[in-house]
């Protein structure tokens, strides 16, 4: 029974090593899937344990495994609410901020690397959008709480930019194969954006009605929370699949799979978290030690300085312009912008897009995961372990319930009813009166922002600043007021 104790003593060994290195990691800023992508490099062929991994295949098939629950689990615990909240400017950061991304990307790639264009396109396409698993994980246990637009734009987009990822990876991938012509390839690339998008949007949304008609049903019966789990892991997975054999984005389908289970069987689904918790913890280690273990350092020493400037370009460079250019008709704070431009992580996607050209056989495909693979490390030591504290210099982080101190300072001093009229207000503190006098508080904000409220907007009134504490329903219910110097 050698055969199967010691591959499973080495890689139990490895995990139980790895989380709790993970935990001690977590005091000083560091992610766990930086310890697990570390782990797995120490254990392979440059590292301590000496073990040479290179099955591409078995790493490409056990990253979307993972990517599909990791997503799932996402989609499960994205609220209606919250949804609507960020749909919009993410939807368009998923789809024209990846397509940006990419395209700068792709010029420091051509400047660098020295690529051509249509490589260096692929290589953007590779790195172009931010990792759900990293950005789930890492905004979950960063300690702070967000303001529900920063927090919703950044979740719904890393479930959403996957499929735009994908699709432009493989459209580039078609492009460079040998024999390919331009006019074939091109309507090719517009039939494949239909199916991706279409098949995926309308399975994973038909799949998640079912789903949730079937669980209302069954959870009449005393069934264990822990089956029920394991009964959505299975059926996520199922529409994962039957997507992807139709031709629509998997992802997408997943994501919005899990989002309408879990809302439209809100009851049923939420004790079935902490089990779809452990499935996604259990998935991003077994990806990350996996992708660990594919990266051999020493063959990346040539390809190190081109791949930082890259990095760098994408971190400092593309991303920001990208969010900027999206998030302007949305009427975000300049802080806000800045904060999502820089929580624009790069996790377990990239290294697993770029395998389909080490698959595919395309020219200098290992450069382009070498490239990738630093993308990955230097945002997750980088933006990875500064989420808390720019939240906190940004002031995107809502504060804690328990500390009044805190909760002056973000929802000021005073508290007023949102229907209580602005001009009574500006009367009493000698503010500049409105042109609309008559005008509910609530109302007169709402206008002033040009966007939905969330707790923890401001708006300034003169000497005066407004603050929304409470909002139910879309509608502002508490706002505080405080005096400025």
């Amino acid at each position: 029974m050698d055969f199967v104790n010691l591959p499973l003593l080495a890689a139990s060994a490895l995990v139980f090593i790895s989380v709790l290195a993970g935990l001690f990691s977590v005091r000083i800023g560091f992610s766990f899937l930086l310890v697990f992508l570390g782990a797995g490099i120490l254990a392979g062929e440059d590292g301590l344990g000496g073990y040479r991994f290179d099955d591409y295949r078995l790493s490409f098939w056990v990253g979307n495994l993972a990517l599909a629950v990791i997503l799932l689990d996402g989609g499960m615990r994205t609220n209606y609410a919250r949804f609507r909240t960020g749909l919009r400017p993410a939807s368009v950061l998923a789809t024209v901020g990846v397509l940006i991304c990419a395209a700068i990307t792709a010029l420091a790639g051509v400047l660098f690397v020295g690529l051509d264009w249509r490589t260096a396109l692929l290589l953007g396409s590779i790195v172009g959008s931010t990792d759900a698993a990293a950005v789930f994980a890492l905004l979950t246990r960063s300690g702070v709480v967000l303001n529900e637009r920063v927090a919703a734009t950044l979740e719904i987009e890393s479930g959403m930019n996957d499929p735009m990822a994908v699709y432009l990876t493989l459209t580039f991938i078609a492009l460079l194969a040998p024999g390919a012509s331009s006019g074939s390839a091109w309507s090719a690339v517009a039939l494949s954006f239909l199916q991706q998008f279409g098949w995926g949007g309308l399975i994973g949304v038909g799949g998640g009605f079912a789903m949730a008609a079937l669980l209302r049903r069954v959870a009449t019966r005393q069934v264990e929370s822990g089956i029920l789990a394991l009964l959505i892991g299975a059926s996520g997975l199922s529409v994962f699949a039957a997507t992807g054999m139709a031709g629509g984005s998997s992802f997408l389908a997943v994501y919005l799979f899990g989002l309408i289970v879990a809302n439209r069987a809100a009851k049923v689904v939420g004790p079935t978290l902490a089990a779809m918790d452990g499935y996604a913890w259990l998935a991003q280690a077994g990806m990350f030690l996996l992708l660990g273990l594919l990266v051999t350092p020493s063959r990346m020493l040539d390809s190190v300085v081109p791949a930082l400037a890259v990095v760098l370009t994408l971190i400092f460079v593309a991303r920001p312009v990208a969010v900027w250019l999206c998030l302007r008709p949305f009427h975000y704070t300049a802080r806000e912008t800045w904060y999502i431009s820089w929580v624009g992580l790069r996790g377990a996607v990239p290294i697993v897009l770029a395998l389909f050209p080490l698959l595919a056989g395309t020219p200098q495909a290992g450069l382009l995961f070498n490239i990738a693979f630093m993308v990955v490390l230097t945002s997750l030591l980088t933006q990875g372990s500064t989420i808390a504290l720019m939240a906190r210099k940004l002031g995107v982080a809502m504060p804690d319930p328990a500390d009044e101190r805190q909760l002056r300072a973000v929802f000021l001093d005073f508290q007023f009813d949102p229907k209580t009229p602005v001009g009574s207000i500006c009367e009493f503190y000698g503010l500049p009166m409105p042109a609309d006098a008559s005008m509910p508080l609530g109302d007169w904000m709402v206008a002033q922002l040009r966007r939905a409220p969330v707790a923890g907007d401001s708006v300034r009134m003169g000497a005066a600043a407004l603050v929304v504490r409470e909002v139910a329903g879309g509608k502002i219910s508490s706002l505080g007021l405080g005096l400025k110097d």
